[in-house]
């Protein structure tokens, strides 16, 4: 993967930018976070349709992070503060990076969320992405909410969701929901403690969700603009 300006420049921009709201921070662990961050987004990149996604694939060998396009700057910043705090727990570090993120592009992120091996979005300003398990090739766009919700006994319900499943703008999979594989959540759409099985269209609010069950193919059809898988 091509780093756009190379890696020192890219490196001595984070710390500058981390400088600039906070004093004390151990830059050789964050360096060390740097090296599974840009593996971890090197696999993001390889996943994306190298003929639709022109900002990451210019060259057709090899796809170019760019620190200046705000969708890839900000998943790796949520990247790298999971990675730190994958090695050593909740440091300080990791804090300042998805603070960081937060003030930077108006996403929330928390890195103790694992977010799935190969995502993406667009637009993601106001999304927040809670716990959940997530399933692989997960897209979504701005304002689209992830979450739990406390049940009357107290617990917290978390969704569980499929792969190849995608959030249009201002849409939210909150508490016991279960999404299938294969789904396409309309904008606005609110999924709230219901199932939505596999190969469906989603509009509505819950309870009253209008789930059209579709061909498999027809779903990734919608998406082949996304995943180089469905080209």
């Amino acid at each position: 993967m091509i780093i756009l300006d190379g890696r020192d420049n890219l490196e001595n921009n984070l710390f500058s930018q981390l400088s600039s709201y906070w004093g004390k921070y151990d830059t050789a662990l964050i360096r060390e976070g740097v090296d599974a961050t840009l593996d971890r987004l090197d696999t993001i990149f390889q996943c994306l349709n190298k003929r639709t996604n022109k900002y990451i694939w210019k060259q057709a060998y090899e796809p170019e992070f760019s620190p200046y396009n705000s969708v890839q700057y900000s998943i790796f910043l949520y990247l790298l503060s999971n990675s730190i705090y994958n090695r050593g727990g909740m440091t300080r570090e990791a804090d300042i990076i998805y603070y960081l993120n937060k003030i930077m592009h108006s996403c929330d992120w928390y890195y103790p969320i694992e977010l799935p091996a190969v995502f993406y979005a667009e637009h993601p300003v106001g999304s927040v992405m809670g716990r959940a398990k997530y399933g692989d090739r997960f897209f979504f766009y701005q304002g689209c909410t992830v979450g739990g919700q406390r049940n009357k006994q107290g617990t917290i319900n978390y969704p569980e969701i499929g792969n190849n499943v995608l959030m249009y703008a201002h849409s939210s999979i909150i508490g016991n929901a279960k999404i299938g594989n294969n789904v396409i959540i309309s904008a606005g759409c609110m999924v709230k403690n219901d199932v939505v099985p596999d190969n469906a269209l989603v509009f509505g609010s819950s309870p009253n969700l209008i789930i059209k069950i579709k061909e498999a193919e027809e779903i990734r059809e919608k998406q082949r603009s996304i995943w180089t898988e469905f080209e």
